[in-house]
């Protein structure tokens, strides 16, 4: 596997995949560095990761395509995103997430741990309401790593 840093040609499907949002992640590209990983020719995932302070950044999305899924990669595309930061001299690293669901352990299984929560984060910002097994996500949850 491949991961690249790209500028065009956004694979916008991919990213559908953690963000049901268009409007959002258009909204956090440009000022954003996007990496991308390919098997051969194919994109299987990637992620956009975003300053947002004096060496902190923001995992802001980060997704596997389906075929691709519990096989790794979002732990290599994890390992690699703390590589980038670190020779950015980045000291930390925050995520947002729903309460629950497959994507709180894989966060806290890499090291993240809760700093807080963004009360009805998604009720006022998804026009869509977002289930998970059957649950809504309201809240989010603000999650840490420092390197």
């Amino acid at each position: 596997m491949r991961i690249t840093k790209i500028k065009d040609h956004i694979p916008m499907d991919l990213f559908l995949l953690a963000d049901p949002a268009e409007k959002s992640i258009l909204g956090y590209l440009p000022d954003s560095l996007v990496y991308i990983a390919k098997i051969k020719e194919e994109t299987v995932g990637g992620y956009i990761l975003q300053p947002i302070g004096p060496a902190k950044y923001e995992l802001k999305n980060i997704a596997v395509m389906p075929g691709y899924q519990n096989q790794g990669i979002g732990g290599e595309l994890l390992r690699h995103l703390f590589g980038v930061v670190k020779e950015l001299n980045g000291e930390s690293i925050e995520v947002g997430t729903g309460t629950f669901g497959y994507q709180l352990s894989f966060y806290q299984r890499a090291g993240f741990r809760a700093d807080r929560i963004d009360k009805d984060f998604f009720l006022l910002n998804y026009k869509e309401a977002i289930f998970e097994n059957g649950i809504q996500h309201k809240d989010m949850l603000r999650l840490l790593i420092k390197l």
